[in-house]
């Protein structure tokens, strides 16, 4: 069936085609507490959306944001941007109010679509920008759709809002090409099929999560919107309830599941694989879960927003040979590590890892300063630091902004981390430089507790370090947090640790 469905997608470069046609209307896509959408209610959905935008004057190009927690009406709208040839533009129903300010400033918006409860605090914020919610959405069923305007592969699909190094949010500029391109690649080496069931805990705005929801749609499978994850334990019982066979998560999501949950005491029978992205997770942890969950494959991967979502993978029969290495680049990505003057390092020397592919996006929404430096001659500078061994596995060393230097020595924050959640009774860890008047810069330590009792803990942290560590790299302070803040992906804010 897949083969079908593949024909049929790739007939148009808009990707709400590549990923719903062909799809059987009465097979399942969603699931959603006790309501299952199915194929033919997304698409249904979808084309209103389109017909309303046509309707109401909405031109090839035009911004579209959406505000909203996963659910059909998130999947319906984003869909029915891209069909109508307008560039979708999803943000955290959460959004700071000074980032929402900006990006409306820049993106201009021709239309808003946001959940009810978000437009019920935020409408007065969208002066003179139609407003669509979630309640709204059954009435656009009257809209007479128009045909929508042919896009080209090269047209972009969606602005998708990362941080910034200057602090403001950077719109990147993902076209349908892109979505296709890296979509394609990840069903592959994935070996995603229609009987895949994934519990999506990730937010659909967030790259990862987005991909999810692109590669279940495009093989006709289907997605269990997951519970919040404050409730692991649901989570959980709603995977074994609808029989899923992926998850999917940023480290954070594995560090609770491992320590603060009753995962290791459950079995999950229809559990094929699971995916990490979005940042490192120590190798204490991946150990955990490969005994967590022995009959599931763990795909350990790595990607950017500027890359559409994936750059690498390693296979998972490679994880006790390779572990701590993102493996090589995805089917169609080429990924290189080079020294300041672009030549490639030789093995065990750092550099900065570079990626080539039809999925690397177009540049910043009007920012070409960054865009000069992120991405240059059809490469994406991805600004981490990396090495590379003989056999061509790639090993992160840390971002370049978060590097060390104490005592004249360079180190990854990454280091001590991992040194860190050895410790028996940790959950989290993380690791900042203070300036030191000796050493330049000193380790300043943030750790969270696995149990509300965390007394003596950071005295048994900094007695682990003095013995595995170099006394520079021994961290100078030690702070006991409830939890280590985190945006709406689940990713650790660093900025928001004080030095």
């Amino acid at each position: 069936m897949t083969d079908a469905l593949d024909k049929n997608a790739t007939a148009s470069a808009n990707v709400a085609d590549f990923l719903l046609a062909g799809k059987p209307p009465d097979r399942v896509a969603l699931w959603h507490g006790r309501a299952q959408h199915t194929y033919g209610d997304l698409q249904a959905t979808a084309e209103a959306i389109a017909g309303y935008l046509a309707d109401n004057g909405g031109r090839k190009g035009d911004r579209v944001l959406l505000l909203s927690d996963n659910s059909l009406f998130w999947a319906a709208s984003y869909l029915g941007v891209l069909r109508a040839g307008l560039v979708c533009v999803p943000l955290p129903s959460g959004v700071a109010p000074e980032d929402l300010a900006y990006i409306l400033e820049i993106t201009e918006p021709r239309f808003a679509f946001l959940q009810a409860t978000v437009a019920a605090r935020a409408r007065n914020r969208f002066r003179g920008v139609p407003v669509v919610t979630d309640a709204d959405v059954a009435g656009l069923g009257r809209c007479g759709a128009r045909r929508p305007p042919a896009v080209t592969p090269s047209d972009l699909a969606a602005l998708m809002f990362t941080s910034g190094s200057t602090g403001r949010p950077r719109g990147v500029m993902v076209s349908h090409a892109n979505i296709v391109a890296n979509t394609e690649s990840i069903v592959r080496y994935l070996g995603l099929t229609g009987d895949d069931r994934m519990m999506a805990v990730l937010p659909f705005h967030y790259c990862f999560g987005t991909s999810l929801l692109h590669t279940h749609l495009h093989v006709g499978a289907s997605l269990v919107i997951g519970a919040s994850f404050m409730y692991p334990e649901a989570v959980l019982q709603r995977m074994l309830e609808t029989e899923c066979t992926g998850f999917a998560g940023v480290p954070s999501h594995y560090q609770i599941l491992l320590r603060s949950s009753t995962l290791r005491q459950k079995r999950f029978p229809h559990l094929r694989h699971v995916q990490q992205a979005g940042g490192h997770l120590a190798p204490a942890y991946i150990r955990e879960l490969r005994e967590a969950l022995p009959d599931a494959r763990i795909f350990i991967m790595y990607g950017q927003t500027e890359a559409t979502s994936r750059l690498s993978f390693l296979p998972p029969e490679l994880l006790d040979r390779r572990l701590g290495s993102i493996g090589k680049g995805i089917p169609g990505v080429a990924l290189r590590v080079v020294n300041e003057t672009g030549e490639d390092v030789r093995s065990g020397e750092v550099g900065e890892l570079v990626a080539t592919g039809a999925n690397v996006a177009r540049g910043y929404w009007r920012n070409p300063a960054e865009s000069a430096i992120a991405f240059r001659n059809g490469s994406l500078y991805t600004g981490d630091l990396a090495t590379i061994d003989a056999d061509g596995f790639i090993y992160i060393v840390g971002r370049a902004k978060d590097i060390l230097k104490c005592g004249g020595r360079r180190v990854s924050c990454r280091q001590v981390e991992e040194c860190i959640l050895q410790v028996e009774g940790l959950l989290e860890a993380a690791v900042v430089g203070v300036p030191d008047p000796i050493l330049g810069e000193a380790v300043k330590a943030f750790i969270v507790s696995r149990t509300a009792d965390s007394e003596g803990l950071a005295t048994r942290v900094r007695a682990f370090c003095k013995a595995h560590l170099p006394p520079d790299l021994v961290p100078r302070d030690i702070v006991v947090l409830d939890a280590l803040p985190k945006n709406s992906a689940g990713k650790v804010r660093k900025q928001d640790l004080t030095g």
